[in-house]
């Protein structure tokens, strides 16, 4: 019978998380965070199927390289309390091949993700059923919060949008500062798009 699952999280300093560590433990691999001086070592860890870094047109190409790309997120977000990145778990099926579970997520992560922009860092999972997680084949996915510009440079999470009056003029306090309201840059965090991809999910 078919599984489905689809959760979204974030990383996020405030949670006390760093969004290398993260990438280590998904892809099984030993990465050095250069803004915590710390190692996070996984190469350990078994059930790893595959990996790999999904990289939309504007995106620099060393992006492709874990290290570098999640090391540069780290830089890019200054304060304490960062929202780093969007953590996806997803079900796959056990009545497919694992090469056909491949297909399936690499497809969901290129139309669904990389289609928006986003960059994505995806590894397979062989079924962690032993310790009470999901008990199918599965794939993680991590995409930085902050969006790529078509310069290859990072942009901005939201904009300043200013409140003006009837004849267009910016609405001003008592401060002598106008008024404005913070807009997001994207549509990834909202409730339609988690619809959508809940919608679009492999096999659903």
């Amino acid at each position: 019978m078919a599984l489905f699952h689809l959760h979204v999280t974030q990383v996020k300093r405030s949670a006390g998380q760093s969004v290398v560590t993260s990438a280590a433990y998904r892809a099984g691999e030993k990465l050095y965070s250069e803004y915590y001086g710390e190692v996070s070592d996984y190469t350990h860890k078994g059930g790893v199927v595959c990996t790999d870094i999904l990289l939309p047109p504007q995106a620099p190409a060393e992006y492709q390289d874990r290290a570098t790309l999640w090391n540069a997120v780290e830089k890019a977000e200054r304060g304490k309390k960062a929202q780093l990145a969007y953590s996806f778990d997803i079900a796959l099926q056990n009545e497919f091949s694992m090469e056909e579970n491949i297909a399936l997520a690499r497809q969901f992560v290129l139309e669904q993700l990389v289609g928006r922009g986003m960059i994505a860092d995806f590894a397979i999972h062989q079924p962690d059923k032993e310790d009470g997680g999901i008990p199918n084949p599965h794939f993680h996915v991590l995409c930085p919060i902050r969006p790529i510009e078509e310069s290859g440079k990072w942009g901005f999470k939201q904009r300043r949008v200013y409140r003006l009056d009837e004849n267009g003029n910016r609405i001003m306090g008592e401060d002598g500062k106008p008024f404005f309201d913070a807009v997001l840059t994207t549509d990834w965090g909202s409730p339609e798009t988690l619809e959508q991809w809940r919608r679009h999910g492999p096999l659903w």
